[in-house]
C-alpha cells in the first residue's frame, strides 16, 4: 500500500509538473479545450440551434451568455489522477492501457456533460450556477475517477486471478495412478517339505 501510495504521488505530481509546461498548454491543453466547446455545441445544437462554440467559450447567439473552459474544466486535470491511480497500481501494461483508454473516455464524456449541464444553469441562476461549479461538479467529476479505478481494479484482479486458477501451459496429462503389486506368497515352514501333487510314476517293488 505504501509503494502505491508513494507512485501514485510521485507520478502525478510529474504529470501536472508536464501538463503547466507551456508548450504542452499551448499544443495540447488550449487546442484539446477548444476541441471539447466544439463537441458541447455540436450536442446543444442537436436540441437549441442557438448554442455556437468560439475557441474555448460555449456561449448562446441570442442571449449572449456564454462559459469558459478553463483549467480545471477541460477534464484534464481528473484524467491525470486517474492515470496516476492505473499507472501506480501492479497490473499487467495491457491491461493498464485498456484503463487508461476506456477510464479517459468516461471522465471526458461526463465532463461534456459538465459542460453542458453548466451552460444552461448559468442561463437559469447565477448562485446556482457558482454552487454546481465550484462544488457540485468538481465532487462529481472526482466521483467518476474513483468510481472508473475500482472498477478497473476490479476487472484487473479477477482476471488475474482467473488466469493463475487454469492448469499451468504443456503439463502433461495425469495418468492413472498403478495397481498396488500383489502380496508375497507365504514360504513354507522349516523342516516341511513341499508335498507335491504330481502322479507317482514309479514302478512297483517286486516281491522277494
Amino acid at each position: 500500500m505504501l509503494r502505491f501510495f508513494l507512485l501514485f504521488l510521485g507520478i502525478q505530481l510529474s504529470l501536472f509538473g508536464v501538463n503547466m509546461l507551456n508548450w504542452v498548454q499551448q499544443h495540447a491543453v488550449l487546442p484539446w479545450t477548444a476541441l471539447l466547446a466544439r463537441i458541447s455545441a455540436g450536442l446543444v445544437t442537436w436540441f437549441d440551434a442557438s448554442a455556437a462554440a468560439q475557441g474555448k467559450v460555449l456561449w448562446n447567439t441570442a442571449t449572449g451568455f456564454g462559459v469558459s473552459i478553463e483549467p480545471g474544466c477541460n477534464g484534464i486535470e481528473a484524467c491525470i489522477v486517474l492515470a496516476a491511480a492505473i499507472l501506480a497500481f501492479p497490473a499487467p501494461w495491457r491491461s493498464k492501457l485498456r484503463g487508461l483508454l476506456i477510464g479517459s473516455v468516461a471522465v471526458q464524456a461526463l465532463n461534456v456533460v459538465r459542460v453542458i449541464s453548466l451552460f444552461y444553469i448559468g442561463q437559469w441562476n447565477t448562485a446556482a450556477f457558482n454552487f454546481a461549479h465550484e462544488f457540485l461538479w468538481q465532487a462529481l467529476i472526482m466521483l467518476d475517477v474513483l468510481v472508473v479505478w475500482l472498477l478497473w481494479v476490479r476487472t484487473t484482479t479477477r482476471a488475474g486471478a482467473q488466469e493463475g486458477d487454469g492448469p499451468p501451459p504443456n503439463e502433461p496429462p495425469n495418468e492413472p495412478p498403478a495397481a498396488p503389486p500383489s502380496p508375497p506368497r507365504p514360504a513354507a515352514p522349516r523342516g516341511q517339505g513341499v508335498v507335491s501333487h504330481s502322479p507317482d510314476l514309479s514302478l512297483p517293488h517286486a516281491r522277494a
